[in-house]
């Protein structure tokens, strides 16, 4: 009985996981007499924030500051760990990063797939305070990406937008606790 339950599971999951590929895979517009592909991008988005002294050390993004001109990377490996697309992207002012992936490309629609073969990770901070890597949400080895039902569209050009993060680089100084507390 728990065999036949895990095969119906196992089954449901396949299925999902196909379902959701063939809806982020390349889409064709219809023009009379020709078929001509319609531009399928990926986007990847995400917040990186300063750490606050407080909660250095932790998972915890209370009392974080957005961070500005902050960059991070997005590396996309395929199914055989090769990297196959590389680019750094920086934040805005609000430390919010919005990078386009052209030119990624899927050589295989099931293994390259970006939720499992792309990661964002952290670069660099423009604060010489704080630029320290920290690994919330993984930001040090690679954030995972997160499919959330999002797309834009416009005229010829469909985006797939997925998140990452947030991310967040440390304080390199945090003044002992008691000197915090007289503040």
């Amino acid at each position: 009985m728990a065999y036949f339950k895990l095969t119906i599971m196992l089954s449901s999951l396949i299925l999902l996981l196909l379902v959701s590929i063939s809806s982020a895979s390349a889409t064709y517009k219809h023009v009379p007499g020709k078929t001509v592909p319609k531009a399928m991008e990926v986007v990847v988005e995400g917040m990186v924030y300063c750490q606050s002294c407080k909660y250095s050390g932790t998972w915890s993004l209370a009392e974080a500051n957005p961070l500005g001109s902050a960059k991070v990377s997005v590396v996309c490996k395929n199914y055989k760990n090769r990297v196959t697309y590389y680019k750094s992207f920086q934040t805005s002012e609000s430390g919010y990063f919005y990078a386009e992936l052209k030119g990624f490309e899927m050589s295989h629609s099931i293994l390259d797939h970006p939720l499992h073969a792309c990661h964002v990770k952290l670069v660099s901070s423009p604060l010489a305070g704080c630029n320290l890597l920290s690994n919330i949400n993984y930001g040090m080895y690679g954030a995972s990406l997160r499919y959330e039902d999002k797309r834009l569209y416009g005229k010829e050009y469909e985006a797939v937008v997925y998140s990452a993060g947030p991310l967040a680089f440390r304080p390199s100084y945090c003044p002992p606790e008691e000197t915090r507390l007289i503040s």
